[in-house]
């Protein structure tokens, strides 16, 4: 408020005056103010005459008394303007607070109170304890004590006889002498002190006590190291053994201690229940300085436990394998199963086709180029009720490998021939599998309802690879089929089964599962995928297994239908999901009994394999080194990076990559993988200069963006031929082009002439053929070749010219070189560059 809104110009102040007084205020900058301060005149409150008189009457209690004066104070102290009920309502809320405050405290005492109590309680049962431990040790110190009595006693008997004491004292021994060390008794209801923490009187330093010196290690002095929880039991471990009156030494116990090939120093003494640092000791003392997350080598671990008193069992890494049990199985446990039956042959000769007709399905036509680039596992079941297993395996070229591996685990072979084609590269290729194998092979002459069809003639060719089929007088049954028409299906089947019930196929359903990887996948949203043709005994679902460099857990078992199974027995081919790795086509999976046992497996195996790769590399010299290098030196490389759907086509894509190349080109596989095509391999790509070749795989939308951005080929292929027939051409054109010479005719040079500014001129006469300006030349002198080169000018009296024809005069002049003589002969050619391909 301003000074000039009070116009009256007459001090504020209270109604009714008051005492007054003045009061000058300081302010900043020298300014100062007077101000009148009223004091407010304190209002008594008189009571009623009535309310006085009964209260005079009787002596009122001490409580009311308190509430009375609250009353007074209350309405000593009432704010203007407060009606009555709104200070009774006050007064209810102040008392209200008052009781909840007491209630509080009331409770604060009761918890107090019942701590206090249990603390009591606590402290005596602690010394109740405590006492009792007293009175137990009394006891072990006065029977030790007699026991020695008794036992000197015994040693002296000639000793001369004590005088007999009073039968008052006689008693006496039977009670425990008092021992003057002991802590005094103290009453069961007296506190104990608190002991005070005793200070390090000698006055050294004992923040190093937990160290171990040198020479702490070789004198053998505790150092005052701070005592560890297994010490403490050491030690009282002796002490009750001396309370007993066992004071000899222990028998030292002799542990059986497995020494790996390599073994920390702490497992080493853990497992022979020695103290780390004893054996540290002793290392130091053999001369070798080592700390306990050191490793040592098994011949060292020897000598250490050696030296310790144990026997020591040599165990190594392989061992872990032994876990993997194999059980020979009995005979009375062996039960029929179902033969496996491999189909083989020639690409585009029609065992996908056959294998569709006796299935009735159309597999075939979900094939890239009608052609079977996968090895696939089917079983179906006959109309006389047989079930059989079959395996269909690619014929192309590439495929060796997934041949061999149908050939491995298979019972039956059926070789499928054209009648049209008769016998191919191929065929020969699977007659030789089935062979190694050791496998019996029928022979289905396939194509018969084609107009070129020949079945005798793929008879008389099969019996130069020693395949005499029946109608030659041979045991190999053949048999003339139709896939088109299904003619000599139900004939192949019979002959199928025929062959495998003189095999006589058995195996023992009831026991850990054992079974041989067909192909291997990583799938999108279900993970690496293994096809799995059970062997021997009965797969379950949350199995867990080993298999290869990889372990799992069995999450599903899905059949050739692509319906859900819980179990899958011997001869059954399921796809298995729950690996933590895309394994190798042709790994043998085991049933292990628990998750860590298959860890441990599966890590001593990938070690081995690093450790395999580690040594072929180590065993290269430097020599040999060069060698290469200087042998590889005019060798170009095509660098590629493999990523396909399936296991067993990125081996078959790598098989025929190393066949792609002469002496002077080869391809390079840089990664070769299953699964789609990643960033971390548009990197690789990147760092080596290679396309990437993806074989019915795609790349994500991350590495489509870093392809563009980095200018990485991608190339996508769905059939192999395309694919090498790509890899050849790329190939190819890394080859240097052939130089191919044309002679074009001779000139001899009849005299030298030397122009200034120009140098020397020869002076030529075109003998045979032309001299043209941009062909090479050599210059001849007694039919040796000094130099070759070519013309830096060809001119025709003083008129440059493009060409001179035999039999006229010319001067020439050679680039760069000017030792020309009269006789010398110049010979005049034209190179042309060849294209070369693989």
């Amino acid at each position: 408020m301003s000074d000039n809104d009070n116009k009256s110009g007459k001090p504020l102040g209270l109604r009714g005056g008051g005492d007054r007084s003045h009061v000058r205020q300081s302010f900043s900058h020298g300014r100062t103010k007077s101000v009148v301060v009223e004091k407010k005149r304190k209002r008594i409150v008189v009571p009623k005459p009535g309310a006085t008189t009964t209260a005079s009457t009787r002596t009122p209690s001490k409580s009311a008394q308190t509430q009375q004066r609250q009353a007074e104070t209350s309405q000593t102290k009432r704010p203007a303007g407060i009606s009555d009920a709104e200070l009774e309502r006050r007064l209810k809320a102040l008392k209200a607070a008052k009781e909840r405050e007491a209630e509080e405290a009331r409770k604060r005492e009761e918890e107090a109170r019942k701590r206090e109590e249990e603390r009591a309680a606590r402290r005596a049962e602690r010394e109740a304890k405590e006492r009792e431990e007293r009175e137990r040790e009394e006891r072990a110190r006065a029977k030790a004590e007699e026991e020695k009595r008794a036992q000197e006693a015994a040693k002296a008997p000639a000793a001369p006889v004590a005088p007999v004491e009073p039968p008052a004292k006689a008693a006496e021994p039977s009670r425990p002498a008092p021992n003057r060390m002991a802590p005094a008794k103290k009453p069961q209801g007296a506190r104990e002190e608190p002991k005070k923490p005793t200070r390090n009187k000698g006055g050294g330093d004992r923040r190093r006590s937990g160290k171990l010196t040198i020479n702490q290690a070789l004198s053998g002095g505790d150092g005052g190291r701070q005592r560890s929880l297994a010490a403490m039991k050491r030690k009282q471990e002796r002490e009750r053994r001396k309370a007993m009156g066992d004071s000899g030494p222990r028998e030292k116990i002799v542990r059986d201690v497995q020494v790996p090939e390599a073994i920390t120093v702490q497992e080493l003494a853990n497992r022979m229940a020695e103290r780390v640092a004893a054996v540290v000791k002793v290392l130091m003392q053999n001369g070798i300085m080592a700390t306990q997350n050191q490793t040592i080598d098994a011949d060292t671990a020897e000598l250490i436990v050696e030296e310790f008193g144990h026997r020591v069992v040599r165990v190594s890494d392989a061992d872990v394998e032994d876990a993997i049990v194999q059980i020979e199985d009995k005979p009375e446990d062996l039960k029929p199963r179902p033969p496996v039956i491999t189909i083989m042959g020639h690409v585009d000769h029609g065992k996908t086709s056959i294998l569709d007709a006796i299935r009735k399905t159309n597999v075939t036509s979900g094939e890239a180029g009608g052609i079977t680039q996968h090895i696939g596992a089917y079983q179906i079941t006959t109309e006389s009720g047989h079930v059989l297993t079959f395996l269909d395996t690619p014929g192309h070229a590439a495929f060796t490998s997934m041949r061999a591996r149908g050939a491995q685990v298979t019972d039956i072979v059926v070789l499928v021939v054209a009648a049209d084609d008769s016998v191919m590269p191929q065929t020969i290729e699977a007659i030789n599998h089935a062979k190694a194998a050791g496998v019996p092979m029928i022979v289905a002459i396939n194509k018969i309802d084609r107009p070129g069809a020949d079945p005798d003639k793929v008879r008389t060719e099969l019996l130069q690879h020693e395949v005499i089929v029946e109608k030659m007088s041979g045991d190999v049954l053949d048999v003339e089929v139709s896939a088109k028409t299904g003619e000599g299906l139900d004939q192949l089947l019979e002959n199928i089964v025929l062959q495998s019930e003189l095999l006589e196929l058995k195996a023992n359903p009831d026991r850990p599962a054992e079974g041989a990887v067909i192909e291997a996948k990583l799938d999108t949203g279900r993970g690496p995928v293994a096809t799995v043709l059970v062997q021997k005994g009965t797969l379950h679902r949350g199995d867990i297994f080993v298999v290869g460099e990889q372990w799992g857990k069995v999450r599903a078992l899905i059949n050739d239908k692509g319906a859900r199974v819980n179990d899958a027995g011997p001869s059954t081919p399921v796809e298995v999901l729950g690996l933590h790795g895309t394994p190798e086509a042709g790994d043998v999976l085991n049933v292990v009994d628990d998750e860590a046992t298959a860890r441990e497996i599966a890590a001593y195996r990938t070690q081995l394999a690093k450790d395999k790769k580690a040594a072929a590399g180590a065993a290269t010299t430097l020599d040999q080194l060069l060698a290469k290098a200087k042998a590889d030196e005019n060798v170009r490389e095509l660098p590629i990076v493999v990523k396909a759907d399936v296991q067993g086509s990125a081996e078959a894509i790598v098989q025929a990559m190393e066949k792609v190349g002469n002496d002077e080109v080869r391809v390079r596989v840089l990664h070769s993988g299953v699964g789609a095509i990643t960033e971390s391999d548009v990197t690789l790509a990147e760092a080596s200069g290679a396309p990437i070749i993806g074989f019915n795989v795609r790349a994500n939308a991350q590495a489509r963006a870093a392809a563009r951005q980095k200018g990485v080929e991608i190339r996508y292929y769905s059939i192999i031929y395309d694919l090498v027939d790509d890899i050849k051409q790329a190939a190819s054109g890394l080859l240097s082009a052939e130089i191919k010479e044309t002679f074009i005719g001779y000139a001899s040079i009849k005299e030298v002439f030397k122009i200034t500014g120009v140098g020397k001129i020869a002076g030529c006469v075109v003998t045979e053929g032309v001299a043209r300006r941009s062909a090479g030349v050599r210059l001849l002198r007694d039919n040796v070749v000094i130099h070759e080169g070519r013309l830096k000018t060809l001119k025709r009296f003083k008129d440059e010219v493009k060409e001179v024809q035999a039999g006229q005069e010319c001067g020439m002049a050679f680039e760069n070189y000017e030792d020309i003589r009269p006789g010398d002969v110049i010979e005049i050619f034209e190179t042309e560059e060849i294209e070369r391909s693989l």
